[in-house]
């Protein structure tokens, strides 16, 4: 059996995250694992020259980054006693 390279690496550690990124409860969790996962997967597919395999996670990761950014900006700010 041939040893595992740095690519297929990055792809299990990919699929990894996604999977673990679909168990999640937390929106926020979900997202920021999801776009790990995502972000790998680009990675990946740049690597072994699968484009739409890139293509595809660079949108999604892009989604997960937009609606973060919104959580974030939506989230209420919590005031800090002088």
């Amino acid at each position: 059996m041939e040893a595992l390279n740095l690519i297929e690496i990055i792809g299990y550690a990919a699929s990894v995250m996604v999977a673990i990124s679909l168990m999640m409860k937390d929106i926020i969790w979900l997202r920021w694992l999801n776009f790990v996962g995502c972000s790998l997967f680009v990675v990946y597919g740049v690597a072994i020259t699968a484009w739409p395999v890139a293509g595809m996670n660079a949108f999604v990761a892009c989604i997960n980054i937009y609606h973060l950014i919104k959580i974030y900006r939506n989230k209420p700010q919590v005031a800090v006693a002088a």
